[in-house]
């Protein structure tokens, strides 16, 4: 099997997971954290919901750094429903699914970096790099299944039932 294929498989397995917990974002609550270090809940949501262009970004690209010279020029509309959140999930998702089946196991052999300010902090193949994209995923959306249930939210089934839903989707 090829790694292209694999890492279609896992998309295919996580993102109606993930796209389950988005559904159940409550409104309002986008300031709400369960502490003063944690990430805010909105900040968290719409982290979860975008993560699928990381794909695109790891494959398309040869490098990223967090901290560029002039600043970011990333401008990001913020998602404040779970429709909105549930929508640029699936958009991500449909253009990593493009994206995967586009490139070549050979291709992602190649190196990938992550700098801040212009110094490489990692330098991995795109590949692994992949692979550590899906459990960044998956831990953040771990993250906000906790969030969900603070929040009094129904905590969907994501690899087996939960308290709220029993049945195993």
């Amino acid at each position: 099997m090829k790694l292209t294929d694999l890492f279609v498989a896992q998309l295919d397995a996580e993102a109606p997971r993930t796209r389950r917990a988005l559904e159940h974002v409550p409104e309002g609550r986008d300031d709400w954290k369960p502490h003063e270090k944690s990430m805010p809940f909105g900040r968290l949501a719409m982290l979860v919901a975008t993560m699928p262009t990381w794909i695109n970004l790891v494959v398309n690209k040869d490098e990223l750094d967090l901290n560029p010279k002039g600043g970011s020029n990333v401008r990001q509309k913020p998602l404040r429903t779970s429709q909105e959140l549930v929508a640029a999930h699936d958009t991500g998702v449909t253009d990593a699914r493009a994206v995967l089946t586009k490139t070549t196991d050979d291709y992602l052999m190649t190196p990938w970096k992550l700098l801040v300010s212009g110094r490489v902090v990692s330098e991995q193949p795109k590949y692994i790099v992949l692979r550590d994209t899906f459990i960044h995923w998956s831990h953040h959306r771990g993250q906000l299944t906790v969030y969900l249930r603070l929040n009094n939210a129904t905590v969907p089934s994501i690899y087996g039932p939960s308290a709220d839903d029993t049945s195993f989707a």
